[in-house]
């Protein structure tokens, strides 16, 4: 297969909607994709894992609201350096509210509502929260260019002294994820600022925190390039990029040191000296938008995705209507053992049939008579390997401890 037939064969957008997984509506808008239930499924898995990832990390979750005031973003910067890509304001009464295009104002506004003391940092704030970016309509595309943004989003709050652990813990953290999720870094990129006046004017600030992240790439052992003009507005940014089937690179995942937001806001702690002191926010994301990584693990997987985030992870296929109860005691031992498992009738067609349609399921559970009455599954697994028969306890089990390990095997190997 030639690199055009990989990248059509993986593209996305066409997998999305052949599998199922999303679709979008000229009467909903551009750049506003909707899920449907497999794809929701997936989405889902990836954001609980996230979740999970975070709170053993001591992470605290929040919700925040979607609008806010234009006041909000014109402390924050974002008005006035990021104006551009934000959708204008609405009027309410004497009000102008503005959907936001990022989370963390109202994080640090949800720091400044109670006070803090050092014996409390670093405070690790996350949510996978909405956010609104007013793309134009010729950059949109698929899932990886969309108006209305998914965000797996934290914001540390730490004393100075704490930021190179907490940064380099946020990047163990990414390539970690990656490690389960199965995707690979093309390169890491030290993002900086660039001529112009998009960034906040303060050289001291930016010499700091771009020293500090060059420490954190370089203690953490990984190669990395530099990059001018794709900086945050307030602050340098480690970048984690991927590539796609056709060789393009976007941002993923990111790490950035923040000493402007803080400022802006206020923000504070009572340090050990009893004194009141400035904390520095540390932003982080493991995975960026789920828009955008769910476009690369459909494509990285082509729709065969890892048994743990499969829509569907068993696939139980009696051979006839005889065992038709078997097939559903199977189903409902799956279904306790946490497992994604759905029965497909002899009425869908003859077993090949199912088996075929089945193709992308990991693991394709046949019970013909002999195994119904010795209370036994064949499993066929997706990449063709066909088992010996085994108890219906023994197979639930060994599925469960493959889909909880979250590898990217599908048996003992």
């Amino acid at each position: 297969m030639n690199e055009v037939q990989h990248e059509i064969q993986h593209d996305h957008r066409r997998l999305g909607r052949e599998l199922e997984l999303f679709d979008t509506d000229p009467l909903i808008g551009a750049g506003l994709p909707y899920w449907l239930p497999d794809g929701a499924v997936v989405r889902h898995t990836v954001e609980e894992y996230i979740r999970s990832v975070e709170r053993r990390a001591g992470y605290q979750h929040v919700y925040s609201p979607v609008l806010g005031k234009r006041e909000l973003y014109e402390i924050s910067g974002h008005w006035q350096h990021y104006s551009d890509d934000m959708f204008p304001p609405m009027d309410l009464g004497a009000e102008q509210v503005v959907l936001r295009p990022s989370l963390c104002p109202t994080h640090a506004l949800i720091y400044r509502s109670r006070a803090h003391s050092y014996r409390e940092l670093p405070l690790r704030m996350a949510e996978i929260g909405g956010m609104y970016r007013s793309e134009m309509s010729g950059a949109l595309g698929g899932l990886t260019r969309v108006r209305a943004i998914t965000l797996n989003d934290a914001h540390i709050f730490c004393t100075l002294d704490q930021v190179p652990a907490e940064a380099q813990a946020a990047l163990q953290l990414i390539r970690d994820a990656y490690a389960a999720l199965g995707i690979e870094a093309a390169r890491f990129r030290l993002s900086l600022p660039g001529p112009g006046g998009k960034y906040v004017d303060k050289p001291e600030m930016w010499e700091r925190a771009t020293r500090m992240l060059r420490e954190v790439l370089d203690a953490s052992g990984l190669e990395y390039e530099e990059a001018e003009g794709e900086a945050a507005f307030y602050g340098p940014k480690i970048d984690v990029q991927i590539a796609d089937p056709a060789g393009r690179e976007s941002t993923l995942s990111t790490v950035q040191i923040d000493f402007h937001q803080p400022e802006q806001f206020g923000l504070e702690y009572i340090g050990a000296d009893g004194a009141r002191h400035r904390p520095v926010m540390v932003h982080r994301s493991i995975v960026g938008s789920l828009e955008r990584v769910m476009a690369h693990l459909i494509e990285q997987h082509g729709g065969a995705f890892p048994a743990w985030l499969a829509p569907v992870q068993v696939a139980v296929l009696p051979v006839g209507e005889d065992e038709a109860g078997a097939a559903r005691a199977f189903h409902e031992l799956c279904l306790d053992l946490g497992l994604r498992s759905e029965v497909r009738d002899p009425e869908r067609g003859s077993l090949g049939a199912r088996i075929r349609e089945a193709r992308l399921v990991p693991y394709q559970a046949v019970i013909g008579g002999r195994e119904a009455a010795a209370g036994a599954v064949a499993i066929r697994l997706r990449d063709g390997r066909k088992l010996e028969p085994m108890s219906v306890a023994e197979a639930g089990k060994r599925i469960g401890e493959r889909v909880a390990a979250r590898g990217r095997g599908l048996w003992d190997e």
